[in-house]
């Protein structure tokens, strides 16, 4: 018994430490350009699809209209709201020089509302760049579209942004900005790998003739959520991908203040998941499942090493969890330091175990939950 716990708890780890040196830090030792480089001229469409968005629309519009870049256009996609945001539009979009906005009044059995909206988006595009975010978004300042600019290429197409949740007090605002963060740490260094397998719509770029070649969102288009991640994992490549961490390009978001509507978002996202390409849920997989075993193993270990009085036991399962913690916090810290630090570091080993309560209880909810229809919103 002592001897099986070993092997597996030594497993675990080691999968574990393989993620963290040879594929995380890679985002600690990433450099990108971000000074004295000429900001491309192409122009760029920021689409904002807006379902009764119309407080945030009223800060983060004069945001996106101050951007400091040659062309660009906001084009508002107003999705059957009815909260005044069409009326508002009407009234103001005109005082601002980069906005127009399209009011979208049906929507159809075929296709989710949001993957409709942003299609339309699409096609009205003036400019052959489209660059998405949420109305509940906020640039952290007048730079974000020309240093996403700034990362397209001749073979780039594609780059993924980061996009952080505003701090605030409270265990569920921890616990988002915990996920955020590593949900980050994973598709931005995998895709630096190689290997890109998503991105957030909070912060996402690509050339609007990418869209028109994967013919959009049809492979998944009646599947609610993915407009983001599916789409990434279905045309996001290694060659044509790049990431950015220049501070001046994250987009900020306003947080779930409540369990239940996380939770709801986290229902929509769990049924996204399952559309990864099998590369891709084979990776996580082994991330998520190492981490769980890691600590499913060592609680084992420990109550037998106590049961029976196994001293070497013992110390060898304290030693492979400080080890893993010493490489996890080293890491991690160096990552957070490039993403405003977004967690407390001293935090760490507390993520550490929310994550393992969190895989466990995902993993229930995946095997009991009901086919219910979940909202985009």
């Amino acid at each position: 018994m002592t001897e099986a716990l070993l092997i597996l708890l030594g497993l675990f780890v080691f999968i574990q430490l393989s993620y963290y040196l040879f594929v995380f830090t890679r985002l600690i030792f990433y450099r990108q350009d971000t000074e004295e480089v000429l900001v491309p001229s192409e122009g760029v469409s920021v689409l904002v699809c807006a379902w009764n968005e119309l407080e945030n629309l009223r800060e983060l519009l004069p945001l996106l209209d101050a951007q400091e870049y040659p062309t660009f256009e906001i084009v508002v996609l107003d999705d059957r709201s009815y909260d005044g945001t069409d009326d508002f539009l009407k009234e103001h979009a005109s005082t601002w020089k980069h906005v127009r906005f399209i009011r979208i009044d049906s929507e159809y059995p075929h296709i989710t509302p949001k993957k409709y909206a942003l299609t339309v988006g699409m096609k009205h595009a003036r400019y052959p760049v489209a660059l998405m975010t949420d109305a509940d978004c906020r640039p952290v300042g007048t730079g974000w579209i020309a240093s996403m600019m700034r990362q397209l290429g001749d073979e780039k197409e594609i780059v993924l942004g980061f996009s952080p949740y505003f701090r605030e007090k409270g265990l569920l605002n921890w616990f988002i900005r915990c996920e955020t963060f590593y949900t980050a740490v994973q598709y931005l260094s995998l895709a630096r790998a190689g290997v890109p397998y998503m991105g957030v719509g909070r912060n996402l770029m690509y050339h609007t003739s990418l869209f028109f070649a994967h013919r959009g969102f049809y492979k998944h288009k009646h599947i609610v959520g993915g407009d983001d991640d599916l789409f990434m994992n279905q045309a996001a490549r290694g060659h044509n991908t790049a990431i950015n961490l220049d501070p001046d390009s994250f987009m900020y978001s306003q947080p779930k203040t409540s369990w239940g509507e996380w939770y709801r978002q986290k229902k929509r996202h769990l049924s996204v998941g399952k559309h990864y390409r099998l590369s891709h849920k084979v990776r996580l997989g082994l991330l998520s499942g190492s981490h769980t075993g890691t600590w499913l193993v060592g609680i084992v270990a420990l109550v037998w090493g106590l049961v029976w009085y196994d001293m070497l036991l013992l110390q060898i399962v304290g030693g492979l969890f400080f080890l893993r913690w010493l490489v996890q916090s080293l890491v991690l810290n160096g990552i957070n330091k490039r993403l405003d630090r977004t967690v407390e570091g001293y935090s760490f080993p507390f993520m550490d175990l929310a994550f393992f309560i969190y895989y466990l209880a995902m993993s229930g909810l995946v095997l009991s939950r009901k086919k219910k229809k979940i909202l985009w919103r």
